[in-house]
C-alpha cells in the first residue's frame, strides 16, 4: 500500500447489530466497507459518542466480517454508555484504522495468542490471520469468573482454546501465566493484549523461553494520530537508552523487548 492509502479516513458507519455480552461489555457490528478493506489485526478506530464528548473513544478490531467490522468494548464513562446506547440504523462517525498491529510474518507454526480480560476480542482477527496464512494457533484467555467469558466459540472455531478464571468458576482455577508456563514447548510466539501486569509476566516468561513476544498496550488516548502526548509510553532505544513512543501512532502492538515496563 501506498503512504496515501493507509492514511486514516473518516467514515459514516451504520450499526447493524448489537449484543449485549456480559456484565458492561457490548458488541457492535458495523458496515464498513472502506475501513473492513484496510484493517489488520491489532488496529483500532476511533469513534465520535455523541455532541457532549469532545474526544472520541479508540475501540479495537474485534474482526472483520465481509465488509462490517465487529467491536467490542467495555462502558467505562460517558463515551462509551453513549455508544451502549446506539441501534440498529444509527450511524457512527469513525476514524481509521488506526495503530500498527500484530506482525504475522515470523510466528511459526503454532503461535499462541493470549488475551485478558477486554483485552481478548482485538486477538480473534489476529488468530484468524495467522490460521489463514497456514498456522495452527492456539489461544489462552483469562477472565474474572465464568460469567465474564466471552467470545468462547469464535476462538475454539480457530484452534485450541484453554482458558483461565480468577476465582476457578471454569476452566483452569489461576492466570493465564499458568497455562503458559506449562506448555511452553508447545509455542512458536506468543501475541498478548490485557491488562500491562499480565502482558509484564507473559513477556518476561517468553523471553526467559526465547519466544518472540508481541504485546499489545492498552492507554489511554486523546488525538489517536500521535499529535498528544496522553498515551505516551517508554521504550528502549537501540542501545538499551529511554525514548518514548506513542501507542496509538507507535503501537498498539510492540515488540515486548521494547517495552519499559517499570
Amino acid at each position: 500500500m501506498t503512504e496515501e492509502s493507509i492514511r486514516p479516513i473518516q467514515a459514516d458507519c451504520r450499526v447493524t447489530a448489537k449484543t449485549a455480552l456480559t456484565g458492561q461489555l457490548y458488541l457492535l457490528e458495523l458496515s464498513a466497507p472502506a475501513l473492513a478493506v484496510r484493517a489488520c489485526p491489532g488496529q483500532f478506530v476511533h469513534i465520535a459518542c455523541g455532541e457532549k464528548n469532545f474526544l472520541r473513544r479508540p475501540i479495537s478490531i474485534c474482526d472483520v466480517v465481509g465488509g462490517s467490522l465487529r467491536l467490542v468494548f467495555q462502558v467505562k464513562g460517558e463515551g462509551t454508555q453513549w455508544l451502549s446506547e446506539r441501534s440498529p440504523g444509527d450511524t457512527l462517525d469513525v476514524l481509521g484504522t488506526l495503530g500498527n498491529g500484530f506482525r504475522l510474518s515470523g510466528l511459526g507454526a503454532q503461535p499462541v495468542f493470549i488475551g485478558g480480560g477486554i483485552g481478548v476480542p482485538p486477538l480473534l482477527m489476529a488468530m484468524k490471520a495467522a490460521k489463514a496464512q497456514g498456522a495452527a494457533p492456539r489461544a489462552i484467555l483469562g477472565f474474572r469468573s465464568r460469567d465474564a467469558v466471552i467470545l468462547e466459540d469464535d476462538f475454539r472455531a480457530l484452534g485450541p482454546v484453554e482458558i483461565a478464571t480468577d476465582d476457578g468458576s471454569y476452566g483452569v482455577h489461576g492466570f493465564v501465566t499458568t497455562i503458559l508456563e506449562n506448555n511452553l514447548s508447545d509455542y512458536s510466539a506468543v501475541c498478548a493484549c490485557g491488562p500491562k501486569g499480565m502482558l509484564r509476566a507473559v513477556a518476561s516468561i517468553a523471553e526467559n523461553a526465547g519466544l518472540p513476544c508481541q504485546v499489545s498496550m492498552e492507554e489511554r488516548m486523546g488525538c489517536g494520530i500521535g499529535a498528544c502526548l496522553v498515551c505516551a509510553c517508554a521504550l528502549k532505544n537501540g542501545d538499551g537508552g529511554l525514548r518514548y513512543g506513542h501507542v496509538c501512532k507507535d503501537g498498539p502492538v510492540f515488540d515486548a523487548k521494547e517495552v519499559i515496563w517499570e
